[in-house]
């Protein structure tokens, strides 16, 4: 007979593990090698049996106590090792799950209603200052007429099959099994006389009108929950949630970069050399930049307090001004503008192909 792998070894835990790490470990079993995971699998259902008794014992202190010990040798009359029915004090750690109980009837509250999601576009000025919206959710709702039960009279009638418990017990091995009643899914209760407004669904397809406020600062990602504006839930059960999805469109000057708001302003050559000013517009306002002499292109400008509100604190962001360096294009090259830039040519004393530039421009003229 093969000797018995040591406890700690089984659930893979130091042997000063707290009872906490004892828990988790022989969770993590427990569902890696549950014969329901693994139907046929003999190897795997040892383990499992294995990984059981090891927890039976480990997690009891005295129990413990006794086998750090004696070890194995601790296994006389008094001293349990596996045992079948220890499954029943698992239902902490496996709860429903793979269905392990101590066999009582399960209450219910009917089958809780789905999530819903919704898709909402929004401009770039509305997510940065919000607002409140008005949208309309096609959902299930509980049915007027029966109230929800989903029966003409009001009246269920119990599941023969589970006997009104809501779950069906099956043999497997050495333990048993609990899982829902196919035939009421779960509920214990079935309709004999189905209601002629939802036909025994107990809810009807109905559109709800909701107003949503928008804080400003959201994004194109984020997600506001909305509890209970889901679908209704079956017979009573609770109703789901309602997702509303925020996509920003584009905005034709602006970029965001989290609570910041950039954009790229173009000056001309002489511009830059000898300085300007120049109005901005802003998400709030109007602003002025004064621009020095020998601004070099890719130079910023922070407007502090312009940008955007971040959705998670006071803080407002920054407008960010960034300068680029406008080219003309060939079209727009008169003749006295070809002569000022050949004038400027020959102070910087730079080589320029003229013949090329006045070719484009003919082609362009």
């Amino acid at each position: 007979m093969a000797s018995k792998r040591d406890y700690y070894e089984v659930l893979g835990v130091d042997r000063d593990a707290s009872p906490a790490d004892i828990k988790s470990a022989y969770r993590k079993l427990a569902v890696k090698y549950h014969p329901d995971r693994n139907q046929g699998n003999a190897e795997a259902e040892e383990k499992f049996k294995e990984s059981a008794e090891a927890y039976a014992v480990l997690s009891d202190p005295e129990k413990r106590a006794r086998y750090d010990r004696f070890g194995h040798q601790a296994e006389q009359p008094g001293f349990s090792g596996f045992d079948p029915s220890i499954f029943g004090d698992f239902s902490d750690i496996l709860g429903d799950f793979f269905g392990f109980g101590t066999g009582r009837r399960r209450t219910s509250r009917g089958t809780p209603g789905a999530d819903l999601r919704y898709d909402l576009a929004m401009s770039f000025e509305e997510a940065a200052f919000g607002r409140e919206v008005e949208i309309r959710i096609p959902r299930l709702e509980t049915c007027e007429r029966c109230s929800g039960s989903g029966s003409r009279s009001g009246q269920l009638t119990p599941c023969d099959t589970c006997g009104g418990q809501g779950r069906v017990r099956y043999t497997q091995g050495f333990f048993s099994v609990a899982r829902p009643c196919p035939d009421c899914s779960g509920e214990g209760r079935i309709v004999t006389d189905p209601c002629s407004e939802c036909q025994g669904e107990g809810r009807t397809e109905t559109e709800k009108d909701l107003k949503v406020t928008i804080p400003p600062g959201v994004d194109s990602g984020i997600r506001l929950r909305l509890r209970g504006e889901g679908e209704h839930g079956r017979r009573g059960g609770p109703p789901g949630d309602l997702d509303v999805l925020i996509r920003v469109k584009p905005h034709e000057r602006f970029e965001r970069h989290g609570s910041d708001v950039h954009e790229q302003i173009e000056l001309t050559y002489s511009q830059l050399v000898l300085g300007t000013s120049i109005k901005v517009e802003t998400l709030h306002d109007e602003e002025s930049i004064k621009v020095p002499a020998g601004t070099s292109p890719g130079h910023e400008f922070r407007l502090r307090g312009k940008g955007i509100k971040d959705l998670n604190s006071h803080h407002r962001g920054d407008h960010i001004v960034h300068v680029a360096l406008r080219v003309p294009k060939p079209r727009d090259l008169d003749d006295e503008y070809l002569d000022l830039l050949r004038k400027l040519a020959e102070l910087e004393g730079a080589e320029v192909h003229e013949g090329v530039l006045s070719k484009v421009k003919n082609l362009f003229g």
